[in-house]
């Protein structure tokens, strides 16, 4: 993404599909913290590692979480495949901090491919793709 002299690209639009999810969110967010602006668009094709009922009970786990005493209080649980990855990748940033959030500030999610980006040439990350992991680890 970025490129061999340091100089970075205007804006580095990653197509989801296929990818999966913790791979492709740490390698986003190293090229944020390092300022490349990126836009990962169809991130409702994200995959999973792990069987379908394990990551069902994992997510439903996750959506019980409340605050007793004020539940609208509590931790948000975002539903969107475009905010579950935004928040993964927050979760691999220091967000609490300048830096952070400046580079938080640097990463667009959409599901879909919204308009400015449907002309645009779409990057594949290898390093993240479910199908090249697969014929690595039979």
């Amino acid at each position: 993404m970025v490129s061999g002299s340091g100089i970075c690209a205007k804006r580095v639009v990653v197509d989801a599909r296929h990818h999966m999810l913790g791979r492709l969110a740490s390698i986003v967010a190293k090229e944020l913290l390092n300022g490349q602006k990126v836009v990962v668009v169809r991130c409702e094709e994200l995959c999973m590692s792990g069987g379908l009922v394990r990551q069902k009970m994992k997510y439903m786990r996750f959506l019980r979480k409340r605050m007793n005493t004020k539940p609208s209080h509590g931790p948000i649980h975002f539903r969107a495949p475009s905010k579950i990855f935004w928040r993964t990748v927050r979760g691999m940033i220091p967000h609490k901090t300048k830096r952070g959030e400046a580079a938080l500030a640097r990463l667009k999610a959409y599901e879909g491919v919204p308009p400015p980006y449907d002309k645009i040439k779409r990057m594949v990350v290898p390093d993240a793709l479910k199908w090249v992991l697969e014929l690595w680890n039979p």
